[in-house]
């Protein structure tokens, strides 16, 4: 099952940290620069060796409110766009702040009575809302998209249909003009080595093609190739809108179906839209619904796009 990352409270406050770093390391002050400064100052072997029990696991106290730092760490691994980029004990440094500053504005508010407030109530209703559909919608695709569906999808739709082609496996090496393309062919007719050329004369770095079937070539390409025995270089030049190449045809096989690890990416985002799709398609069907234009009249009896 793919592991889903939702933005909770925490994680909202964690993804604004990567933006300090930057911010921060480009010599801005920050609210507590004075802060940053007096730790860096500090050498480096007394901060290793001062160790607090009564601290540890406490990463700040806000008005005798703990942050901890496993929710930091939460913040951080539930945001792998940062966690890819910056390593949590750097991110710990600058998200300590980011996460007072927030738990601060969120006692102010509170004490200020802010969840009385119209505006919030009218957002606080949105909010939830949207965080219900969120929720019901990834509970509907959990149930649907199992590993054993993944399997079927892929033995039903993909094994199954599947239609074997031939595949070349080739190699090139690509010139502007057929001069240079026949003293190639000429240095490889007195033995020469075709790599070495290749890294000789080549304009396209790829000169390993792989395995590839008839429709992801060039016809002229394909067509010279096919002509070919396994382990046979092409003996004129094959002009394409490419330019010049002479080929090496390494290998003919028959193609085969790609594994299911290949595949489960594309086939659990496949089963998704379809799990969202029969989602809609079962509300309507069990529900009442009526749709109204702007005069009032009401309008046919379609379901909504999803």
């Amino acid at each position: 099952m793919q592991k889903k990352y939702v933005l909770t409270g925490v994680a909202v406050v964690a993804a604004a940290v990567l933006g300090a770093v930057y911010y921060m390391d480009s010599g801005v002050p920050s609210v507590k620069t004075s802060t940053l400064k007096l730790k860096a100052s500090m050498p480096k072997t007394a901060v290793q060796k001062v160790v607090n029990p009564e601290n540890k696991g406490v990463a700040a106290r806000v008005n005798g409110e703990i942050i901890s730092i496993e929710e930091i760490r939460k913040g951080y691994m539930d945001n792998p766009q940062i966690a890819e980029q910056v390593p949590f004990d750097e991110f710990y440094q600058k998200a300590v702040d980011v996460f007072v500053n927030g738990k601060l504005l969120y006692q102010a508010a509170t004490k200020a009575n802010v969840e009385s407030l119209p505006e919030y109530q009218e957002q606080l209703k949105t909010a939830k809302e949207d965080l219900a559909r969120k929720v019901y919608i990834e509970k509907q695709v959990d149930e649907k998209v199992t590993d054993d569906a993944v399997a079927k999808f892929y033995q039903d739709e993909y094994v199954a249909k599947f239609v074997s082609k031939k595949e070349m496996g080739a190699k090139h090496i690509l010139v502007d003009n057929e001069k240079t393309a026949k003293e190639v062919i000429e240095k490889l007719n007195k033995k020469g080595d075709f790599d070495k050329l290749a890294k000789e004369y080549t304009k396209d770095k790829t000169v390993e093609l792989g395995y590839f079937t008839e429709d992801l070539m060039v016809p002229e390409f394909v067509a010279a190739a096919k002509k070919l025995k396994k382990g046979e270089y092409t003996k004129q030049p094959v002009k394409t809108q490419f330019g010049y190449h002479i080929i090496l045809l390494e290998d003919i096989r028959d193609a085969k179906p790609l594994p299911l690890k290949d595949l489960e990416p594309q086939i659990r985002n496949i089963l998704s839209q379809q799990a969202i799709a029969q989602t809609f398609d079962d509300l309507y069907a069990q529900g009442s619904v009526e749709k109204f234009d702007l005069n009032g009249n009401k309008m046919p009896d379609e379901p909504a796009e999803k």
